[in-house]
């Protein structure tokens, strides 16, 4: 991955990244304010040879400091693993604690070319913390004594001093409100980037342009932003006009207009790869579109499975596409007229038990024929492309297929499919329409995203003139004159 990859992630996966990051240093905050505050006393314990005589000489010094340097790394290691210490300790100063307790909380170090030995022990209470220090002290310095005496001696080779006394600590050793929050915010970032880089690897769904280009050379028509106000309110009909979702059926009919320039009249089928998608929603949006904008449109409710349209647009289905292919209703008679847009629409008609026979007869041939006729655009209502086959050959007999991909939800290995059940049948796929795509706000405005990418474009780098830049140009123009 390249850094703008990197980059990409960061901008799109940033709310996971900071929610991670928020939950780990919440957890280290509370963590931190609610731990008991740890003391920590220290002494410091000099080793060193003893001398036989005062007249000692510098090579026989040298060589009593060498004998306690090798000698005070086994002492620093016995004030950790020692029971027997610890225990002297515990009933010298009569302490409710277990020997295990005390040798967690006791630490020794060798301060580096010396002989000397850093003891400390750590404890919820100041005093209790200087009295175990100054008892472990104590208790070591009698031990090394002990040791450290030959059979009949009466002075030891080796002796141990405290040289600093057991201090009384006044600020806690432990939490670190400091250290412990930034060490926090550096693993909640480390932590939620590398989660958000493995939830992209892992996502195959389709959330950009460059994600459909990853998929498919065909190009994206139109964005539609996500509109939870949807389910209440399906029909652009019902939204003001200056409405995100409005503008972006706009841009899709201004683009749709650029595919097939040549042809008199044109059929398309509206699908998706897997049912769920938004296609039925969109195609009906899409037809009304058209209409509103004076082109003599068609609605085909071809979902002859599922058929959603005609309910959406509170028209009858009893009477359409199955009972004029059997014959039972003549095509102009079977056509209704959605009163508020002037779209003209062919409901599904009775659900047949044989669909796909009935979608590849000559009778449906003969039908969009018909309609070709009286019609500038045909809008066809397909069902989904994988899990049946009936868009597929609908689309053989169209001058070809517009998926509706979900925006987040389509994997572009489901677009693949989707196209490749096409190409199995020689029908063509014109374009792609990203569904439910996230929408941005900018200055206070509608953030459409809507267009070629997911920025403030609407499509083919027109952008429209809003009531204010109006102003200003006609008044640029009565200065000019």
């Amino acid at each position: 991955m390249e850094l703008r990859d990197y980059l990409r992630i960061l901008r799109r996966r940033w709310m996971l990244i900071a929610t991670l990051t928020l939950l780990v240093v919440g957890a280290a905050a509370a963590y931190t304010f609610t731990s008991t505050p740890q003391y920590q006393s220290t002494a410091r314990v000099f080793v060193s040879t003893t001398s036989s005589n005062s007249g000692e000489s510098v090579g026989d010094a040298f060589t009593g400091a060498q004998f306690s340097q090798q000698r005070v790394t086994s002492y620093a290691d016995l004030v950790g693993k020692s029971r027997e210490l610890a225990d002297v300790v515990i009933d010298d100063l009569g302490a409710s604690m277990t020997t295990g307790e005390l040798l967690e909380a006791v630490e020794a170090t060798v301060v580096p070319e010396t002989v000397i030995i850093d003891l400390s022990v750590t404890d919820p209470s100041p005093a209790m913390a200087q009295a175990l220090t100054q008892a472990y002290a104590t208790a070591l310095s009698d031990l090394i004594r002990q040791l450290e005496t030959p059979p009949g001696a009466s002075e030891p080779l080796i002796r141990a001093s405290i040289v600093d006394s057991a201090s009384l600590p006044t600020t806690p050793v432990a939490p670190q409100p400091v250290r412990n929050l930034g060490l926090a915010l550096v693993l909640g970032l480390l932590l939620g980037f590398g989660v958000a880089v493995l939830r992209e690897l892992l996502d195959t769904t389709i959330k950009s342009p460059d994600d459909l280009r990853d998929a498919t050379e065909v190009p994206l028509l139109g964005s539609i932003g996500y509109d939870a106000s949807i389910r209440t309110e399906p029909l652009v009909t019902s939204l003001a006009s200056h409405a995100p979702r409005v503008e972006a059926f706009r841009v899709l009919r201004t683009n749709l207009q650029f595919v097939d320039v040549d042809a008199a009249t044109k059929v398309f089928v509206v699908t998706s790869a897997l049912p769920g998608e938004g296609k039925t929603t969109t195609a009906v949006n899409l037809a009304i579109t058209l209409a509103q904008a004076g082109q003599k449109t068609l609605l085909v409710e071809c979902d002859l499975r599922r058929p959603k349209a005609s309910l959406a647009l509170g028209l009858d289905n009893s009477i359409g596409v199955t009972t004029v292919l059997v014959n039972r209703v003549a095509f102009e008679d079977a056509l209704q007229e959605h009163s508020t847009s002037g779209l003209t629409v062919l409901g599904s008609g009775a659900v047949p038990p044989n669909p796909a026979e009935l979608l590849q007869s000559k009778a449906m041939a003969d039908m969009l024929e018909k309609a070709k006729q009286r019609f500038d655009t045909i809008i066809i209502d397909a069902p989904p492309l994988l899990p049946v086959t009936d868009a597929a050959l609908l689309s053989v007999q169209a001058d070809g297929a517009i998926v509706v991909a979900a925006h987040g939800k389509t994997t572009r290995e489901q677009l693949v499919q989707a196209q490749d059940r096409l190409a199995q049948v020689d029908a063509e796929l014109v374009g792609v329409i990203l569904n439910m795509t996230p929408t941005r706000r900018r200055g206070g405005g509608y953030g459409y995203g809507y267009g070629y990418g997911y920025g403030y474009g609407y499509g083919y780098g027109y952008a429209p003139e809003t009531e204010k830049s109006t102003a200003v140009k006609k008044k640029d123009r009565k200065k000019q004159l």
